[in-house]
């Protein structure tokens, strides 16, 4: 799917496609052609009524974790001791991958990065503070964004202004998750690298590595890359508050739904 829409010069599309396909847009649009079916009363009112179960359920961070769970099949955190083995290994990098920017945020007077990218940057110079290996970061605009500073600008700029960490590469062509990849390991093969810590979060490492292998695969050269997923959830507690509808939920879901989207478009 996503090398079609390539094809046809419509990739800008994707956002587009996604919200139309992610909750909580299907289920509104189910609701109303049910109120919309005047003389099948009884089936509109069951539409209706399924389109208001699947809000609260999609909204809840219990049908959340087990779709993230079920669906992208997060891989488990870097242990302790994996970290301290790899304390200045020979030709390895930290590539964080980039989750969106913010054209100007207002209190700063510059361009700013989304949560979810600052959340993996953190984890990437926190990693880099305990292994003494160099950091990138790969992000530039993504489909249908505006024009301005790429997310690797962004990046470059908090990792200087808030950490005092001057970020060694920085990868800012890419629009999705393939492109980092291509061009991620076009550039660190460059400059050497044949071993990558590959920071993102856990509900989109194993999309982010089917890219990778793929990348390396089409580039031809050894490369290997390891997983070092964060933000990972907590184990499901099944308390009361994991089936009331909240924003974290909805977000948990779309994350899950987007991903598993995501690997079934090839994207």
């Amino acid at each position: 799917m996503n090398d079609l829409l390539i094809s046809l010069g419509i990739v800008h599309w994707k956002g587009v496609v996604g919200t139309l396909l992610l909750p909580p847009v299907p289920l509104l649009l189910l609701a109303v052609f049910g109120i919309l079916l005047p003389r099948w009363r009884g089936f509109g009112r069951a539409l209706v009524l399924i389109a208001v179960l699947g809000l609260w359920a999609t909204s809840t961070t219990g049908v959340g974790h087990l779709l993230i769970d079920a669906l992208t099949r997060p891989p488990p955190a870097l242990s302790p001791e994996r970290i301290t083995s790899l304390v200045r290994a020979p030709r390895t990098a930290i590539l964080v991958l980039g989750a969106g920017r913010k054209l100007e945020a207002p209190e700063y007077g510059t361009v700013d990065m989304a949560p979810l990218a600052l959340e993996r940057l953190r984890y990437g110079l926190w990693l880099a503070r305990q292994t003494r290996l160099p950091v990138g970061y790969s992000g530039g605009i993504g489909h249908g964004s505006p024009a301005g500073p790429t997310e690797a600008d962004a990046a470059r700029l908090v990792a200087q202004r808030d950490h005092g960490v001057t970020l060694r590469w920085l990868e800012a062509r890419s629009r999705d998750t393939n492109e980092n990849a291509r061009y991620s390991v076009a550039m660190l093969r460059a400059d050497g690298i044949e071993q990558v810590l590959l920071v993102t979060h856990g509900f989109h490492q194993r999309r982010a590595l089917a890219a990778f292998d793929r990348a390396i695969r089409q580039a031809g050269i050894p490369m290997r890359v390891i997983a070092a997923p964060m933000g990972l959830q907590r184990p499901m507690g099944w308390e009361l508050g994991d089936w009331l509808p909240n924003a974290e939920g909805l977000a948990m879901t779309r994350w899950a739904l987007h991903e598993w989207l995501g690997r079934l478009a090839g994207a």
